[in-house]
């Protein structure tokens, strides 16, 4: 998914379980796999594109394994050797949007690379439908230990973790389109009411209600940063700005 916003500003960015590239004012860098939500001006800057990337595609794109980049915002540079990064740099400055020039640069290093894990998007989906770790690790052949090391390499996280992150996803995403909380704790999965709320408090750092407040049913918000914030609340359909929602969700303080 394509995406684009302005400058970092306020607010928080929740996990996802996703991983972006982004364009930052000439630059390229990486926004890991977050496990709690990150300050959206942690990666300064006065305009932002990225390309997100589903729950486990990006090492085979990167070549790196999630989990070093896992809770960090890293400079490609870093990551890569110097003079493909700057070849890579040219590709993306020379298209008018550089949506377009990420989207080329992740189609050259697909046909280059090696394919994703065909594991990956079983397990996801698995874990989005709600399975638990031992059914998933049973679906698909393998020991839970072993699931757990493929999906350190893969998500940046072990599934249990994933499939935390998927759940809240699910819920915020009831939240936003106006129901209560005793039926998004019920919808989205949670045990109660209760469990929902510190799900909420310790992936999200803030609470079901304030987040709910300030969604406006339609939570938006920009990569490069994280998700929801301490007592924050998301910001508004106005801060779309002309993208879809990047990884994460945004609040504003």
């Amino acid at each position: 998914m394509l995406w684009r916003a302005g400058g970092a500003g306020a607010g928080m960015v929740l996990p996802d379980g996703c991983m972006d590239l982004l364009w930052v004012d000439g630059r390229l860098l990486v926004a890991g796999p977050d496990t709690a939500a990150h300050p959206a001006g942690e990666v300064p800057g006065s305009g932002f594109a990225g390309i997100r990337l589903a729950p486990g595609t990006a090492p085979a794109l990167l070549g790196v394994p999630a989990r070093v980049l896992r809770d960090r915002r890293v400079e490609l540079a870093d990551l890569w050797p110097a003079a493909e990064v700057r070849r890579l740099t040219a590709l993306v400055a020379a298209y008018g949007d550089p949506r377009a020039g990420l989207e080329e640069l992740a189609r050259l290093r697909a046909a280059e690379g090696a394919p994703p894990d065909p594991l990956v998007a079983e397990v996801t989906a698995r874990l989005r439908a709600g399975q638990g770790v031992a059914a998933v690790a049973g679906a698909v052949g393998l020991g839970e230990r072993q699931l757990h090391r493929r999906s350190l390499d893969a998500f940046g996280y072990g599934p249990r973790t994933l499939g935390r992150i998927l759940r809240l996803q699910r819920a915020l995403a009831l939240t936003r389109r106006g129901l209560s909380q005793a039926a998004v704790a019920a919808a989205a999965g949670y045990a109660d009411q209760a469990h929902y709320t510190r799900e909420v408090r310790a992936l999200a750092g803030t609470t079901p209600g304030a987040y709910a407040a300030g969604s406006g049913q339609a939570g938006s918000g920009q990569a490069g940063a994280g998700q929801a914030g301490s007592g924050a609340s998301p910001a508004p359909a106005g801060a779309k700005r002309e993208i879809p929602e990047p990884s994460g969700s945004r609040t504003t303080a």
